[in-house]
């Protein structure tokens, strides 16, 4: 597994311009070699305007393809799905081909769903760019701490989640962690707490996720402490 880089942006538009360029770095990397570009999603506040910044950018729409790191158990068009949020900031302005945008079908309940986007995943991987934040507790998609998956797994099926809805669906840390380059977006004061932890070695769900070639955390001063 590399080394994690750590990066210390201003403030958190300043990490969303960064995700971006990344982004856009990779998109250019991945057609060049292989005709394609495969990301995954989060949701969050970053993200979002991430993918606001995106929707004006020159590049190959149709070589893109769309996976999401996690959904909660809502119908296919609540304001809170992850998959709404991606769509209204971003997809619904840009070309891509909708059978390349592959949103979790969460709202089948988590087991359906885990298990529908479980045989999808396996014929995705490994993801060229995988894009997570972090939650206040260490948590990353909807992997909480202290809550226990079966390893061989690609989507959990997620019950019990400590905030509102409980039942969710999940990408795995073995499926986050197939991928070419991890990027995760670390904003707000509230993730300070959870940075010294990571930074410590604590068990969190976040630093358990890896990547084949970069792990970079782009955090902004908030977060850091500094």
């Amino acid at each position: 597994m590399p080394v994690s880089q750590w990066h210390l942006f201003d403030d958190a538009p300043a990490v969303a311009r960064e995700a971006a360029r990344r982004i856009l770095a990779a998109v250019d990397k991945a057609i060049s070699l292989q005709g394609k570009f495969s990301i995954v999603l989060a949701g969050g506040s970053t993200p979002e305007a991430t993918y606001r910044l995106l929707v004006d950018a020159d590049t190959d729409w149709s070589k893109w393809h769309i996976y999401f790191g996690d959904e909660r158990c809502l119908p296919m068009d609540d304001a809170e799905r992850n998959s709404v949020m991606a769509t209204s900031s971003w997809l619904d302005h840009v070309t891509i081909p909708d059978k390349n945008i592959h949103p979790i079908p969460a709202e089948q309940g988590a087991e359906a769903g885990a298990s529908a986007y479980g045989l999808l995943i396996a014929d995705a991987l490994p993801f060229d760019l995988v894009l997570l934040g972090m939650g206040e507790d260490g948590h990353t998609a909807s992997l909480f701490p202290g809550q226990r998956h079966p390893g061989s797994e690609l989507v959990h099926a997620v019950h019990d989640a400590p905030k509102p809805p409980p039942d969710r669906v999940s990408l795995s840390r073995k499926a986050l962690s197939d991928c070419r380059e991890l990027l995760i977006l670390v904003t707000g004061a509230g993730k300070k707490e959870a940075v010294t932890g990571w930074k410590h070695g604590e068990d969190l769900p976040i630093a358990s996720i890896g990547a084949h070639d970069t792990v970079d955390i782009l955090q902004d001063k908030d977060a850091a402490g500094a």
